[in-house]
């Protein structure tokens, strides 16, 4: 079995690493950073990364908000989920203790492309109540076409393979692939971030637990109870994002005819990496 990152050594020159701390929480033992005072804003990342996606937002929202940022279950340095803890509902429900053990409730919530189905599935289910969501990129509707129909059978059956995280970290050290990655997003990410990401994708635990997720989330059910979703929500798409077509935005404003929508030029799927002072006067307007 691969040995999951290690704080001491893997987390040494962590992003804000002074923020962060260690809880326990639906068994789990969660990496979360805090910084700043004030009503508190919670910042959840896409599948695959970790809060250091947020190193550059949340230090420019904790000049009026408690930034609350944590690695999601099986990500980063947070430990994996129990048996079906990797569902979107489980996820859920893990991540609303987590708030419960730090007594935190966000005014606000914001959440990068899968993050923001989960934050969605939270508002809906009761577990959160904020006055905004802001979703940047939001992975919140089923693929469409060919695409949906191969996905999830696949994704489900590379998590049964105990090798394809070793060969997924394996590539990640070739340094051509890692950045073929990181363009296939449409994104320019800056030498720290290409640099963090290879550390993730180059452990085979982390990439079981973004595998375990994908293959168990199904977004069916949010479809169909997203235009149940009373929060305000802002969605923010990048034109330049070549992970989820800009045109998604406007299948979910079919359901959300109330949603605002906010266009970024220049940047793609990690545009709150690329321009993080534009995202964040997003989020003070909306917040």
């Amino acid at each position: 079995m691969a040995a999951p990152l290690d704080w001491t050594y893997d987390g040494h020159d962590w992003p804000h690493h002074n923020a962060s701390r260690f809880v326990t929480a639906a068994g789990i033992r969660w990496h979360v950073q805090l910084m700043g005072d004030g009503p508190a804003v919670l910042l959840v990342h896409g599948t695959g990364a970790a809060n250091h996606s947020w190193r550059g937002l949340a230090p420019l929202l904790s000049k009026r908000f408690t930034v609350v940022a944590p690695d999601l279950p099986g990500h980063g340095f947070t430990g994996a989920p129990a048996t079906g803890g990797a569902s979107l509902p489980g996820m859920a429900r893990a991540l609303r203790r987590l708030l419960d053990v730090l007594a935190i409730e966000p005014c606000g919530v914001v959440g990068h492309s899968a993050g923001a189905a989960l934050l969605a599935r939270m508002c809906l289910d009761g577990l959160l109540k904020p006055r905004c969501l802001v979703s940047l990129n939001g992975a919140l509707l089923p693929l469409r076409g060919l695409p949906g129909q191969v996905f999830l059978p696949v994704a489900r059956l590379l998590v049964l393979n105990p090798l394809v995280p070793w060969l997924f970290a394996w590539r990640a050290g070739d340094k051509m692939a890692l950045r073929r990655l990181i363009d296939s997003t449409g994104s320019n990410l800056d030498e720290q971030g290409q640099t963090l990401y290879a550390r993730l994708v180059g452990n085979p635990t982390h990439v079981a637990g973004a595998l375990r997720m994908m293959a168990n989330w199904d977004l069916r059910p949010l479809q169909r109870d997203l235009p149940h979703l009373s929060v305000p929500v802002t969605l923010v798409v990048a034109r330049n994002d070549r992970t989820l077509s800009p045109d998604e935005a406007l299948r979910i404003r079919a359901l959300l005819p109330s949603a605002r929508l906010v266009l970024l030029r220049g940047v793609g799927h990690l545009a709150h990496e690329e321009q993080p002072g534009t995202v964040a006067d997003i989020v003070f307007k909306c917040c």
